[in-house]
């Protein structure tokens, strides 16, 4: 089932989990055209497979060291909790982007999940 351009904009900005800042060149929003978020490590982690994923496991990822060591479980409900203030969450983590909107974060987590 294909997204809507926002959707998938959202979900690669919303789980990346580190940013380099000093090469990013690009907005968020063109980071779906940068790659498939579903199976690339680029803007953010690949985003297959997260639902039930360790926090910080994806291998030749640069996770922040808070990331890596938060012991947490991509869930529904840790995935809402991280997508509202990530930094709330894990802090020192490098993400910076946040979804206020309630039904866009279940939006995005019912997204995830269809991605095995």
């Amino acid at each position: 089932m294909k997204r809507p351009f926002l959707i998938n904009c959202l979900v690669a900005c919303a789980l990346a989990a580190a940013i380099d800042v000093a090469g990013a060149t690009q907005a968020p929003e063109t980071a779906p055209l940068q790659g498939d978020p579903a199976h690339d490590n680029d803007l953010g982690p690949k985003h297959r497979g997260v639902v039930g994923r360790r926090a910080g496991s994806v291998a030749d990822y640069n996770y922040s060291l808070a990331l890596r060591n938060s012991g947490l479980t991509w869930d529904p409900t840790t995935l809402d909790h991280w997508l509202s203030n990530p930094s709330a969450l894990v802090p020192g983590t490098k993400m910076y982007f946040k979804i206020d909107d309630a039904q866009t974060r279940a939006d995005i987590i019912a997204y995830l999940a269809e991605l095995k």
